[in-house]
C-alpha cells in the first residue's frame, strides 16, 4: 500500500469519493433498469440515497476537512494511522450496508454512525486550541450525524418517508456548508485567477448578501424540518434562490470562461439557486418540470462543487500547477449534463423515465471514470516538489 495515500487527508478520501461516484451510480442504474438485486436488505431507493449522501458526499467532506483544518490552524496535518482507521470505518460501513440483510441492523448502524464522530474527534483539537473561526463546522458534523441516526432509525422501523426526510435535511445542511465555504473560495479563487490576467475590481463580496444567503439557507433547513413539502417551504426556497442569484452575480462569472478550474466553481454554485428555484416552483405551483429539484441540488450543486474542489485541491496540495487536464474539463461538462438530464429529461424534454436514469447515470459515470483515471496517480503518488504530504 502506498505510503503517500495516507500522507494527507485529501488523498485517500478524494480517491474513495471518486470510486464511490464511479461505482454506486451505475449499480443503482442497472438495478433500476433491469431489476438486478442490489444485495442490500434496504429498499433500493433508500440504499441509493443513503450511499450517495453518507458514502460519496461525506467522503469528500472528510477529505476537505482533513486537509483544510491544518491549513486553517497552522497545525501538523493528519497522516498515517488516523487516516487508515477512518478509511477502514468508511469501507466497513459500505460493505455492511451493501450486504445488510446478513447483519443485525444495529451493527450496520453502529459502524456507519461511527465515521462522522471519529472525523470530528480528529479535527476538533486544533480547531478548539486555536479558537478558529471554522470551529462551528464541528456542529455541522454533529447535525449530519444526527440525520444519519434518524435515517437508520427510520430504516429499522420501516418508515421510508422519515428516511427520505432525513436525507433532505442532510442535503440542506451540506448546502449551508456550500454557501459558507463556497462563498469564500469562489470569489477568492476567481480574484486570484483574474489578477494573473491583470483584471481587477471585477469580483465583489458584499457582507450583507453573505449574511442573507447563510440565513436564507438556514431557513430552508428549518422549513424542511417543520414544514416539509408545504407552501411555506417553497416560499423560503424561492427567497433563498433570489438571494443566491444576487450573490453569484457579484463574482464575475463570465470573466472566468477561459479557465475551467475556475468556471466550474461558478457552475456548481449556479446550480444552487436553480435547484432552490425549482423547489419553489414545485411546492408553490406544483410545476411538473420542477419535480426533480433535489437532483439539481445534489448532482448539480453538491457534486459539481465536490468535483471542483477535489480537482483543484489535489493539484495544489501535490505541488502541481493549478491547471486541469483537458479531460477533466470534459468531466465537468458531463457532470452538468447528467444533472440537466436527470432534472429536465422527463419534462420538458419528454424522455422516458428509464432513458432519463440511464443517460444521466452514463454521463455521471463517464465523469467519474475520467476523474479516477486522471487523479488516481496524483492521489496515490508523492508530491512532485518532493515536500511531505
Amino acid at each position: 500500500m502506498s505510503s503517500s495515500l495516507f500522507a494527507s487527508g485529501f488523498r485517500s478520501f478524494f480517491l474513495l469519493a471518486g470510486l464511490a461516484g464511479l461505482l454506486l451510480v451505475p449499480l443503482w442504474a442497472v438495478s433500476f433498469a433491469v431489476g438486478t438485486p442490489l444485495g442490500s436488505g434496504w429498499p433500493p431507493t433508500l440504499w441509493h440515497g443513503h450511499e450517495m449522501f453518507f458514502g460519496f458526499i461525506t467522503s469528500a467532506i472528510a477529505g476537505f476537512l482533513l486537509t483544510a483544518v491544518p491549513s486553517w490552524t497552522g497545525q501538523k496535518g493528519f497522516a498515517g494511522r488516523p487516516l487508515i482507521v477512518l478509511t477502514v470505518l468508511w469501507l466497513g460501513a459500505r460493505l455492511l450496508i451493501a450486504s445488510s440483510w446478513l447483519w443485525p441492523p444495529l451493527l450496520t448502524a453502529a459502524v456507519d454512525l461511527a465515521f462522522l464522530p471519529t472525523l470530528a474527534i480528529l479535527i476538533a483539537p486544533p480547531l478548539l486550541r486555536e479558537r478558529n473561526r471554522n470551529t462551528p463546522l464541528l456542529i455541522v458534523l454533529g447535525l449530519l450525524w444526527l440525520t444519519n441516526l434518524v435515517f437508520h432509525f427510520a430504516v429499522i422501523r420501516n418508515d421510508p418517508p422519515l428516511a427520505i426526510r432525513a436525507l433532505i435535511v442532510g442535503i440542506d445542511i451540506v448546502l449551508i456548508l456550500v454557501t459558507v465555504i463556497g462563498g469564500r473560495i469562489v470569489p477568492a479563487f476567481t480574484t486570484a485567477a483574474l489578477r494573473q490576467r491583470s483584471i481587477t475590481g471585477v469580483v465583489q463580496s458584499r457582507p450583507v448578501l453573505t449574511v442573507l444567503a447563510v440565513a436564507a439557507m438556514g431557513l430552508v433547513l428549518v422549513g424542511d424540518i417543520f414544514w416539509p413539502d408545504r407552501r411555506i417551504a417553497g416560499l423560503i426556497a424561492g427567497i433563498a434562490a433570489c438571494i443566491q442569484v444576487l450573490r453569484l452575480l457579484q463574482w464575475g462569472t463570465l470573466r472566468t470562461l477561459r479557465q475551467p478550474i475556475v468556471w466550474v466553481l461558478h457552475v456548481g454554485y449556479a446550480w444552487l439557486p436553480v435547484g432552490l428555484g425549482l423547489k419553489a416552483a414545485a411546492l408553490l405551483a406544483g410545476s411538473g418540470f420542477a419535480a426533480f429539484w433535489p437532483h439539481a441540488l445534489t448532482i448539480g450543486a453538491l457534486t459539481t462543487m465536490i468535483m471542483a474542489v477535489m480537482t483543484r485541491a489535489s493539484l495544489g496540495h501535490t505541488g502541481r500547477p493549478l491547471a486541469v487536464d483537458p479531460l477533466i474539463t470534459v468531466a465537468y461538462l458531463l457532470l452538468s449534463a447528467a444533472a440537466a438530464i436527470r432534472v429536465f429529461g422527463l419534462s420538458p424534454l419528454r424522455l422516458n423515465y428509464p432513458v432519463v436514469i440511464v443517460w444521466s447515470a452514463l454521463f455521471w459515470t463517464m465523469a467519474f471514470a475520467i476523474f479516477v483515471g486522471v487523479y488516481s496517480p496524483i492521489l496515490w503518488g508523492p508530491r512532485v516538489d518532493g515536500k511531505p504530504g
